[in-house]
Formats: C-alpha cells, sequence, structure tokens
C-alpha cells in the first residue's frame, strides 16, 4: 500500500491580523479533503488560533448587531478543521500542535482545538511529511 501523503504548516500569524491565517485553514481544508494529513505547528500569535473565549461581537461604528456582523472565530474555523481531520470517509488526518511555551506567554491555555506540544513535535512533523510550508510574517 503507497505511504499516505501529509503536509506540515507552520504558522506564527496571531488571529485577524493578516490574510496568511485564512490561506492556511483554507490550504489545510484543500489537503484534508484529498486525502493528504496535516500537521500544523502554531508558535508564537498562532496558538491564539484557537483560543475557546474567542467570541463574535457587534459592530457599533456600522451599527451592526451580533448577528448582522456574522463575525467568524478562528477558533470555530479550527474545531471545524479538526472535525473535518478525522481522517473518516477518504479524508486526512489533522494534527494541530499549539507551541506550550507560546501558550504560557500569552495565557491562551483554553483551547478548541489541537494539543499542546513543542518545538520537538514541529521537528517529529518535518521528518515523516511529503511537503513543509512555512507561512511567516515579514
Amino acid at each position: 500500500m503507497a505511504e499516505r501523503k501529509s503536509i506540515t504548516l507552520a504558522l506564527m500569524d496571531p488571529p485577524y491580523e493578516t490574510a496568511r491565517v485564512t490561506t492556511a485553514f483554507r490550504l489545510a481544508e484543500a489537503a484534508l479533503r484529498k486525502g493528504i494529513d496535516v500537521n500544523v505547528f502554531a508558535y508564537e500569535g498562532a496558538v491564539a488560533l484557537g483560543f475557546a473565549q474567542q467570541k463574535p461581537h457587534a459592530n457599533s461604528v456600522k451599527g451592526t448587531t451580533v448577528e448582522e456582523e456574522g463575525h467568524p472565530n478562528t477558533r470555530a474555523w479550527l474545531a471545524a478543521l479538526v472535525k473535518l481531520g478525522d481522517g473518516q470517509e477518504g479524508r486526512g488526518r489533522l494534527d494541530w500542535v499549539n507551541c506550550g511555551l507560546c501558550v504560557d506567554e500569552r495565557g491562551v491555555f483554553e483551547q478548541a482545538g489541537g494539543r499542546r506540544g513543542s518545538p520537538a513535535d514541529f521537528h517529529a512533523f518535518i521528518q515523516r511529511s511529503t511537503n513543509v510550508l512555512t507561512i511567516g510574517t515579514r
């Protein structure tokens, strides 16, 4: 049997700062739907992507309600990726690791998905991946 393909993504952008996060989520989703395993190592501000206490908000400047604003939360995106990345029905598996040191520094302990880890997890991901993509900041 052929070895499963996998990709590792390294993310460091915090929620809502750049389009790089949205791009990474879209790449991960596309890979999972094609049966490719996805490993994500979130470090620096990216550990806040799954922070469970994120809440949608109204926009008082525009005068819109929470419902009208329809503000997405990255924690919900991550939870959806975790659900999709269960390896069922020909989909890939998702292994999302948050750098534990970065979680501690930012106090984002409650997560909507993923697990706590260390740079050693990133090294292991690289060793077993078909491809690696680092989505860094400037």
